[in-house]
């Protein structure tokens, strides 16, 4: 039989969803490279030439899972009816990535791990970033917010929340989170300069 050759962007994509797979199978500390590699049946050289290490690979997987999310609400946003503020609403409101990957995400938390995670949440603020700036655009077509910075403000607010709520950042009491939750509202109702109460569905969902 000849030997398959695919286009390295493929055979990288084949060992992230391999990966993910297994991680989200089993238990990712109990995972190797090694399992990854039998799953595909490739070689040792072939797998390290794309990724170092595990950790590397984890990153990766994560990523991926990243890019998934976004596509996804994107997808929620096509078909969401309304102005900018109720369809903000809906997206807001929507399942997150801790909701249906909890298990492999809270392995960045690991103390090796520390910069990974940094690095993967600016991945994510960057990413989500665009897609609030959208509706921060609609929203000052409307009349519903202003602004003068959409995307600044979106990766403002979305860089305070992510960093100030990650427990794998900061070690919060449980007290500290709840004030800061019950803060979000009024400080992003400032920052859109939207009506007062614009965004207290937030502070319900606690």
């Amino acid at each position: 039989m000849a030997r398959i050759v695919k286009k390295p962007e493929e055979r990288r994509k084949d060992i992230v969803t391999a990966a993910r797979e297994l991680f989200e199978a089993g238990d990712y500390k109990k995972t190797t490279m090694r399992d990854v590699m039998d799953m595909l049946g490739i070689a040792k050289g072939t797998i390290y030439h794309y990724f170092k290490s595990k950790e590397e690979l984890l990153e990766a997987v994560v990523e991926d899972i990243i890019d998934e999310d976004i596509a996804r609400r994107e997808a929620l946003l096509e078909v969401t009816p309304g102005n900018a503020l109720e369809r903000l609403r809906v997206l807001l409101t929507s399942s997150s990535m801790a909701d249906e990957h909890g298990p492999l995400l809270t392995h960045l938390h690991d103390p090796g791990n520390v910069g990974m995670h940094t690095r993967l949440l600016a991945v994510a603020v960057e990413r989500q970033a665009r897609l609030l700036e959208g509706l921060i655009r609609q929203g000052c077509d409307e009349g519903i917010f202003e602004t003068e910075h959409p995307l600044e403000c979106a990766e403002f607010l979305l860089a305070g929340v992510q960093f100030l709520t990650d427990m794998g950042i900061y070690p919060w009491a449980n007290e500290d989170l709840v004030r800061r939750a019950m803060a979000f509202p009024a400080l992003i109702e400032a920052q859109l300069n939207a009506a007062e109460g614009s965004f207290r569905f937030l502070a319900e969902q606690l």
